[in-house]
């Protein structure tokens, strides 16, 4: 068994550890890797405001109050948003908010529900 850490390609943590030969894990996100293998070019990897990967069709909660425009008020801190589905660019969220309709929001305005 190697004494050498690897981060880890999905959530950047230093710490990840050698299981055998081949394969490392994450001891914070219990992701399993082979660092030989390339990492994909098109794999998206989204984190809320503290740091936890979301993925398509998780929940999430606003935290705080998002203006919006045209709308007569502001989505409120606390609001569950369900089935995200995430996509590339600055609002790298796509959902559906009621009594909003079809919204993008940034990441970095939610928590993983």
């Amino acid at each position: 068994m190697s004494d050498e850490m690897k981060s880890c390609p999905q959530c950047q943590c230093p710490y990840g550890y050698s299981l055998n030969e081949d394969m490392y894990e994450c001891p914070e996100c219990t992701h399993q890797w082979n660092p030989n293998e390339e990492l994909a070019e098109d794999e998206l990897v989204v984190k809320d405001v503290n740091g936890n990967i979301l993925t398509d069709g998780d929940s999430v909660i606003v935290v705080k109050d998002l203006p919006v425009k045209g709308a007569s008020g502001p989505i409120k801190a606390g609001t569950k948003v369900k089935r995200i589905r995430l996509t590339d660019g600055d609002h790298n969220i796509d959902c559906k908010i009621d009594g909003f309709g079809a919204m993008a929001l940034k990441s970095e305005f939610v928590k993983k529900a």
